[in-house]
């Protein structure tokens, strides 16, 4: 458990905060069209679905993504 921690608080590559924040940004325009006051076609709710997995999945890899050249050990 601790190596978890240790990996989440190391230095994160620029790389994947770029990724880190496409994925915030995919989840929210996904949960904003799932969460929407309109009745929207059944295959735009399932597009808004995929976005937001999506989005959740790649930030949250993009997260425990570290760079090892720059940890103290």
């Amino acid at each position: 458990m601790n190596e978890i921690t240790d990996r989440i608080k190391s230095p994160t590559p620029k790389f994947f905060k770029r990724i880190r924040t496409i994925g915030l940004t995919l989840g929210a325009v996904g949960g904003a069209l799932l969460t929407a006051p309109i009745t929207l076609p059944t295959t735009v709710v399932t597009i808004a679905g995929y976005l937001a997995t999506a989005g959740i999945v790649a930030s949250a890899i993009s997260t425990v993504a570290k760079d090892d050249t720059r940890v103290d050990k």
